[in-house]
């Protein structure tokens, strides 16, 4: 496996990670034997960035890694991220919040006990905590480096501002966050943010949540506990628009002979050397189909022929973003309903095509994404965009 440097102050990391979230029933059952039998694949594939998170499955997914990993410790870069507190569903004391320099050192004890490491190699905050300044958050972070607990920082879902600030006190190895032919909008600031900074991109979610993989072109096939069945682009009205969204993918996918996954991931791998996608799999011949996508070379037609139509091009390079409150979509869009609820942190997407109401969004957590999670209603939010098909996103 090729390796990429993980931002000017990081380590050598391998071209692909691997996410390790769904490996404890957040997409489907868990299947734990074929699990850790997925994180040894990895290992001895050259895919020894492995990234999980105190808050999936609160705490169990630090623990399947950390007997996945055990006895082949000095093989992996082990990475994990805490402060996600609606997601962990962790209660914490009076006073404490996910970002909160009081609780920085005891989720770090903690996932080193789950873990069963005595460092943690790139640990990062999994969303900014609009009740605490993130220069405080990451001076607390700062103090592990020096404790020796943890060797290099990171943050997830920041916007660029916020970046600054926290390189500013410590420097940053990589932010964290969803980067796909599915989610563009980190193109216009925060990328450049990053490159300016020189700080790497871990790209989560690189197969836009299974979608880009071309396998889910209807709702049978998700297993009925699959959170996505939540997700309103996989709602099955908006799940049929997009499939036919696909075709750029997977003509240039039956040209070269492999999968619609293997050439978004080529398309991920394209975009710099200091974009590290990190694929998430519970199941050994995805990771082997995803290993091999880090050989796959895509032509420069290729590439700008799949960047620039449908919804896997201009509609997602245009910054579907929120700021402050007001809708920010340069270009020629047409919305009908915006919404007005302020970002709750420095980095807010928006979800842009078919959609169902956003009457019903989540309340203001300790997080830096405003993410729409519950939906009610019958009344549908449209956007148009006039260069390609209408699509559906979930941000």
């Amino acid at each position: 496996m090729n390796t990429r440097k993980l931002g000017k102050n990081g380590p050598a990391v391998p071209a692909l990670g691997l996410g390790c979230m769904g490996m404890t029933g957040i997409y489907g059952e868990p299947n734990e034997p074929e699990s850790i039998a997925t994180i040894h694949r990895a290992i001895d594939l050259g895919i020894n960035l492995i990234v999980t998170s105190d808050a999936y499955g609160a705490g169990a997914n630090e623990e399947l890694v950390g007997r996945a990993i055990k006895g082949r410790r000095n093989r992996v870069l082990l990475a994990t991220k805490f402060g996600n507190m609606g997601l962990s569903g962790f209660k914490l004391p009076e006073g404490l919040s996910g970002g909160h320099p009081g609780y920085v050192q005891q989720a770090c004890d903690a996932s080193l006990k789950r873990l069963g490491v005595e460092a943690i190699d790139i640990y990062g905050l999994h969303r900014v905590d609009p009740k605490v300044p993130i220069e405080d958050t990451v001076g607390a972070m700062k103090k592990l480096v020096e404790q020796g607990k943890v060797r290099y920082l990171a943050l997830s879902e920041a916007g660029a501002a916020t970046l600054r600030r926290a390189h500013k006190v410590h420097p940053l190895a990589a932010l964290e966050t969803e980067y796909s032919l599915w989610s563009r909008d980190v193109e216009k600031d925060i990328l450049p943010a990053c490159r300016e900074l020189g700080i790497a991109l871990m790209a989560y979610s690189p197969l836009g949540r299974g979608f880009l993989t071309a396998t889910i072109k209807t709702l049978d096939a998700l297993q009925p506990k699959d959170r996505r069945r939540d997700h309103p682009r996989f709602n099955p009205d908006n799940l049929q628009r997009n499939v036919a969204l696909l075709q750029p993918l997977e003509s240039i996918a039956a040209a070269h002979k492999v999968t619609p996954a293997q050439v978004a991931l080529a398309w991920v791998l394209a975009q710099g050397q200091d974009v590290v996608p990190i694929p998430g799999t519970k199941r050994r011949n995805y990771l082997e189909q995803n290993a091999a996508a880090a050989g796959m070379a895509l032509s420069a037609a290729e590439i700008e022929n799949v960047s620039s139509r449908g919804c896997l091009g201009h509609a997602l390079s245009a910054d579907a973003t929120r700021r402050a409150g007001h809708m920010n979509l340069p270009g020629p869009v047409s919305v009908q309903r915006p919404w007005g609820r302020p970002e709750v942190g420095a980095r807010a997407k928006m979800p842009v095509g078919f959609f169902d109401s956003p009457a019903a969004l989540e309340k203001p957590r300790e997080r830096d994404v405003c993410r729409l999670r519950r939906l009610r209603g019958k009344a549908r939010f449209q956007v148009t965009l006039s260069l390609s098909p209408q699509l559906a996103l979930h941000a």
